[in-house]
């Protein structure tokens, strides 16, 4: 092989190993093989599709975060949104037989309207979107609590029963049996779109811009108040939805649940290798990190870890996704 061809091959490798997108996937293939090494049954057919149920509404959640990560924002405020419209779709709907689509469309209309909320105060006053959206994950959740109500609602509409029990995939071996729900669909569908919505429309152009440098954006041409207002409302919408979905999946409307989940979230988004500064993220890379902060969690309780040290590993996690990108970019420099 000639030196040009060899050294082309090594260019390519190195390329490889900074991207973000590779280390990524080569993180899960260590991940998966160190903990199926520790416990086997972390690669039976069962857990998998364990993980694939306990994945759907932090997967749906993340794409929203992932949006606002990808625009230069951070964003905690999602859960509260998401427990919001849960909870307030289910009461509203109290004693109705109201399709399993109007409620879909319920939910993330109320979680849009929150998320222009967010939207409005950090792209209208041009506030900083931490201090925003901590104040309004005090502020949804304590509206919640006062205005909607603390008691847990079980008399949902049957068609939230007839959608949860309803199968994509089921599969027995012997007298055990494996199934995947067609809630499933809804986060593939989700997952797509955004997808589509990045790598194929200005709006994602834009997105992408306005994370990487406002000024420049700016300059370009592109409304920052705008971009800005439709990611929230967009991000809103995902967790809107997540929070249907979470409620067909436990049966019941509890509004104390989903809040406090957001560290699980937000370390699945980085460590699929969104960046804390903005401007880069993938919908893949996404659905990676959900998939390793969720594998983490369960084979942690598969081999009987007490559940305090999950904490541990989820802050270790956000600085490895956090500090990977600038160790690669001081290794491009370097």
């Amino acid at each position: 092989m000639s030196t040009t061809a060899l050294s082309a091959q090594t260019t390519l490798r190195r390329r490889l190993l900074r991207s973000p997108d590779v280390l990524v996937m080569l993180t899960a293939i260590v991940l998966v093989l160190g903990l199926a090494a520790a416990n086997p049954t972390v690669l039976s057919l069962a857990n998998i599709f364990d993980l694939a149920r306990n994945g759907l509404v932090s997967g749906v959640l993340a794409l929203g975060v992932m949006l606002v990560l990808i625009s230069g924002g951070i964003d905690v405020s999602f859960t509260a949104i998401a427990a919001f419209a849960m909870y307030g779709t289910m009461k509203l709907a109290l004693g109705t037989h109201l399709s399993m689509l109007a409620l879909l469309a319920i939910g993330i209309g109320i979680g849009a309207a929150l998320g222009m909320v967010n939207g409005v105060l950090i792209a209208g006053l041009q506030l900083p979107t931490l201090i925003v959206t901590l104040g309004t994950l005090s502020l949804f959740r304590g509206l919640l609590l006062t205005m909607l109500g603390t008691t847990y609602i079980v008399d949902l509409p049957p068609s939230v029963a007839r959608f949860g029990d309803t199968l994509l995939v089921e599969l027995k071996t012997g007298a055990v049996t494996y199934s995947l729900p067609a809630s499933f669909l809804i986060l593939v569908g989700a997952a797509v779109l955004i997808f589509a919505l990045l790598r194929y429309t200005i709006w994602g152009r834009k997105a992408y811009a306005l994370g990487g440098s406002e000024v420049a954006a700016q300059r370009l041409g592109i409304s920052l108040l705008r971009t800005k207002l439709s990611v929230y409302v967009l991000a809103g919408a995902l967790a809107g939805l997540g929070g249907i979905l979470h409620a067909v999946e436990v049966r019941i409307a509890n509004p104390f649940d989903l809040v406090g989940t957001e560290l699980n979230v937000i370390a699945a988004v980085v460590l699929g290798g969104a960046r804390i500064t903005g401007g880069y993220g993938t919908v893949w890379g996404t659905m990676v990190g959900v998939f390793l902060v969720t594998l983490i969690n369960d084979s942690l309780l598969l081999m009987g870890v007490p559940s305090y040290w999950e904490k541990v590993v989820v802050g270790a996690l956000i600085i490895v996704g956090t500090g990977l990108p600038i160790l690669l970019r001081s290794g491009r420099r370097a």
